[in-house]
């Protein structure tokens, strides 16, 4: 069975979609089109069912992809670290937020970097969780951290850690609010304030109303800004109310730039996840990196 079939087939099934494997392989659509027709020739077997938008593979499909994906990942591995028995340093590619990956996934992985030869080299890639999983799933990254655990059985998910979530506000804010008034009127005393944030959709904002408040946010995002130290650099600066990870906004809570505005019986919390390719944590430097970062998950709190 030709490689190259198995390795677009592979690719299709992760990508669920010709056109965005297409991409991925840097091909056209009617050449991996062709290439899967080929494939499923020689099965005797279809391995897609075509729909609207996008494939979905058939049991036969899927029987495949779970044998043969963890193999060409292998080999693929061994095509970027050559065949130096003597070489035994391999390249980590790791994906994820980039305020969690540079304040707890990086400190502790770079521990493993230059360990007496039995380390690994590391290059990272950040972005929210969909662009991690995709580019988990169609082989650009080995080892993702995200908050959304996928679905499917081609990727497999690990709990890392929780991270408590805190509504932070510059000491004027806190001040003018009153810790009274707040705790007697909730989420109507907020309505009117500004928010910073890291979207549109107010995520965070959105998750600690429907946790704390069991209602929606009313305000729109006054400041929004893709990374929540530049959230947090905001939200100290006045331009108003956030909602930030503790571990993230903890030095500033100690120094007194911004203040914790409720303290709840059940903080909201959110759970990061340690993802990888089935299979692929039969290689050794995945393997270590991902025990490594659960040990050092145990000591985050």
């Amino acid at each position: 069975m030709d490689l190259a079939l198995l390795r677009t087939f592979v690719t299709v099934h992760r990508a669920g979609s010709f056109t965005r494997a297409a991409a991925l392989l840097g091909l056209s659509q009617p050449a991996v089109t062709s290439q899967i027709r080929t494939l499923e020739r020689q099965l005797g077997r279809p391995l897609f069912l075509r729909q609207a938008r996008g494939v979905t593979p058939t049991t036969i499909g899927d029987e495949l992809a779970h044998k043969a994906a963890p193999h060409l990942d292998a080999l693929v591995e061994i095509t970027e670290t050559g065949l130096d028995e003597d070489s035994s340093l391999r390249t980590l590619h790791l994906a994820g937020p980039p305020e969690f990956t540079a304040e707890r996934a990086l400190p502790a992985l770079t521990e493993l970097t230059g360990d007496g030869g039995q380390g690994f080299a590391l290059r990272v890639s950040f972005g929210n969780a969909e662009e991690t999983l995709e580019g988990l799933s169609a082989g650009h990254h080995d080892l993702a951290i995200t908050t959304t655990r996928p679905h499917g059985t081609l990727l497999t998910a690990t709990a890392l850690c929780d991270e408590e979530h805190v509504l932070v506000a510059a000491p004027r804010w806190a001040a003018e609010l009153g810790p009274e008034r707040l705790l007697r009127q909730g989420a109507s005393l907020l309505r009117d304030l500004p928010v910073v944030e890291v979207h549109e959709s107010l995520p965070l904002v959105a998750g600690y109303w429907a946790s704390v408040f069991g209602s929606h946010p009313a305000a729109s995002g006054t400041v929004i800004v893709p990374d929540l130290r530049a959230v947090l650099a905001c939200a100290a600066a006045g331009a108003g109310l956030a909602v930030l990870p503790r571990y993230l906004c903890a030095p500033a809570l100690e120094r007194g730039e911004v203040v914790a505005l409720l303290d709840p019986a059940v903080p909201p919390l959110r759970t990061y996840f340690l993802v990888v390719r089935t299979g692929t944590l039969a290689m050794p430097h995945i393997a270590r990196a991902h025990e490594w970062l659960q040990h050092a998950a145990a000591d985050w709190g």
